[in-house]
């Protein structure tokens, strides 16, 4: 079992940045996949950006290139989300995802296991 703990959201001004942290339980999640996820109010969960383990390529939202950057640090079974020039479409509450399987296309919600309980981050206009 794993625990996803997510950090980091807020509230900040249109062209402001946030950086997202999510904290796995396991005591190493070498070998997963890690991602994050949005879902605004009203709307469906969206996907925003991943990475694979098995080849480290990384997978974004087209809403989201260029602005927001996703990357891991193993030793602290971390996984950030570096969001820049953030619009007030990016508010929505953003969740950690995991999952230790291979996955051609990580970008499906249906190809995680696991799901952090989610932080919110509201962009002021």
């Amino acid at each position: 079992q794993v625990q996803l703990v997510e950090s980091g959201g807020g509230l900040v001004q249109a062209g402001g940045s946030l950086r997202l942290s999510c904290a796995a339980s396991r005591r190493t999640f070498i070998g997963y996949t890690m991602g994050w996820f949005r879902q605004a109010p009203g709307k469906e969960r969206e996907f925003v950006a991943s990475i694979r383990w098995s080849d480290g390529r990384l997978y974004y939202a087209d809403s989201v290139k260029g602005r927001f950057t996703i990357s891991r640090d193993n030793a602290k079974n971390t996984v950030y989300l570096q969001m820049n020039s953030l619009k007030p479409e990016d508010t929505a509450v953003y969740y950690c995802v995991a999952d230790p399987r291979h996955s051609e296309l990580p970008t499906r919600s249906e190809e995680y296991a696991y799901w952090g309980q989610g932080t919110q981050v509201t962009v002021s206009s």
